[in-house]
């Protein structure tokens, strides 16, 4: 699992094909009538929006690493795992990552309840609108999804905060001396 969190973490590009398959995959199942041509027009046309967003945050990540993708990818892992940096650029480079996506996820609970609520209203016009399978799918996706979404989103915070109570305990230790 190591090598392809590091491969994904390489090639933006992987992700970006990988994630527009998926959404076909789901736009197929949820509108069986629409034609196989059609759908992959469909998902990149309405994922343009989504891609810009993540090639930005790449942007700043990398430049908040050191500006450089095997940097970003290192800290990325050494994140995961909870290793603190020794060495003191790095640690800085931590550092300024942890602090960078702890500011961009400073509203995710209300994030959160906003996708639920919009998952929800999706699910009940899917309801009023197609026929059960459709609602069944549209039902077990949200259900999954939101699943997904909270309790990786909490982990992902809980290491952050951890991270940045290692990074800044460290500081201090240093300052004193």
């Amino acid at each position: 699992m190591e090598r392809v969190n590091s491969f994904l973490g390489k090639h933006l590009w992987v992700q970006v094909v990988l994630s527009l398959l998926v959404a076909c995959a789901v736009v197929l199942l949820l509108s069986p009538e629409r034609s196989i041509a059609s759908v992959p027009l469909y998902v990149v046309f309405a994922s343009v929006g989504g891609v810009g967003v993540m090639l930005a945050v790449r942007r700043r990540e990398k430049r908040a690493a050191g500006g450089s993708v095997d940097r970003l990818v290192s800290l990325d892992r050494k994140l995961r795992r909870g290793e603190v940096p020794t060495a003191p650029q790095e640690r800085q480079a931590m550092r300024d990552l942890v602090e960078q996506r702890l500011h961009r996820s400073r509203h995710r609970v209300a994030a959160q309840v906003f996708v639920a609520g919009l998952f929800c209203a999706v699910v009940v016009l899917t309801a009023l609108t197609a026929g059960l399978p459709q609602t069944l799918g549209m039902g077990l996706f949200a259900g999954v999804f939101l699943g997904w979404l909270v309790l990786y989103g909490n982990r992902q915070h809980r290491r952050l905060r951890a991270m940045h109570t290692e990074l800044t305990a460290e500081a201090g230790q240093d300052r004193r001396r």
